[in-house]
């Protein structure tokens, strides 16, 4: 029994008469202040200290948790990158259990907490629309590895090295220095070519020549400059072939493969190897040219 119900019942047995002595003069008063700092104290003690403990707990949880959905994903040869945003994602989501945890412990409705949050997701989601989107993406291009760093792709007719693949945007390197950042949602929604995906590729180089000129005669000069190349991939034979009847010209295509790391090489020894085999042959390469024939006037 508290020492304020002991005095009330003090001052009843006194009116009352049950008491034969009257209380000492001058007992001293508690003060009121101290009353409700004793009930504060019985309400919310145990309340706080087990948020603190909560608190304490989760961030802990929390960090471990991160740490070893990294390792794991990492170890699962998943983007670094997307490793770290889904640990981070987990460890926000331990957080936010806590701080949830702590709110019931003062008396907080759980129904009222869930439609807080669940307003405040739809508000944030209709503010950051177009990041989110880019975010979805950047998931995307990250779980299919569609390309990676280093890889040569076109992107939008941007044409260019990986430089980044980050959640947000997607950085390429062009072949004449400069760096150019794509949103992840525009490069998910485009045609991507990854250009180096293969080790191998297929050179192309395309010629014309006078109609005057022997079709056996070009075809053996053409795979002659083909056959030229030291540097080609010789795993596979390589290939002439007629394209197309132009109006100035009969269009031949030499093809062979290369590496992929010399393949520009590749491409203009071929070039060259080309020419001095027409050359060689009397074979001339025309150009665009009209004929005008004047009829006499009678």
């Amino acid at each position: 029994m508290s020492l304020m119900t002991t005095m009330l019942t003090l001052a009843q047995d006194t009116s009352s008469g049950d008491v034969g002595e009257a209380p000492q003069a001058g007992a001293a008063k508690i003060p009121e202040w101290f009353m409700q700092a004793q009930v504060l104290a019985r309400e919310y003690a145990l309340p706080v200290l087990g948020a603190i403990v909560v608190l304490i707990a989760a961030l802990i949880i929390s960090a471990w948790v991160r740490r070893a959905t990294e390792a794991t994903l990492v170890r699962a040869k998943l983007e670094v990158t997307l490793a770290r945003f889904f640990g981070t994602m987990v460890r926000w989501a331990i957080m936010i259990l806590g701080i949830v945890t702590c709110l019931t412990l003062f008396g907080f409705d759980m129904t009222s907490i869930a439609a807080v949050l669940g307003a405040a997701g739809i508000a944030i989601g209709l503010a950051l629309q177009g990041s989110l989107s880019n975010l979805a993406s950047g998931v995307m291009l990250l779980v299919f590895r569609l390309f990676k760093v280093g890889d040569v792709v076109k992107i939008g007719g941007e044409t260019g090295v990986v430089f980044a693949i980050d959640l947000f945007v997607t950085t390429i390197d062009t072949f004449d220095n400069r760096r150019i950042f794509i949103p992840n949602s525009q490069v998910f929604g485009n045609t991507i070519e990854n250009i180096t995906y293969h080790a191998v590729r297929r050179v192309d180089v395309p010629v014309g020549v006078s109609y005057d000129a022997d079709q056996d005669v070009t075809r053996a000069a053409l795979m002659e400059a083909a056959m030229s190349v030291d540097i080609r991939n010789k795993e596979k034979d390589p290939a002439v072939v007629v394209t197309a009847f132009a109006d100035s010209s009969v269009n031949w295509e030499v093809r062979v493969w290369a590496e992929r790391a010399r393949f520009m090489d590749v491409k203009q020894e071929l070039i060259r190897a080309t020419r001095r085999s027409l050359d060689a042959a009397g074979i001339s390469i025309p150009y665009p040219q009209m004929d005008v024939h004047l009829d006499k006037a009678e």
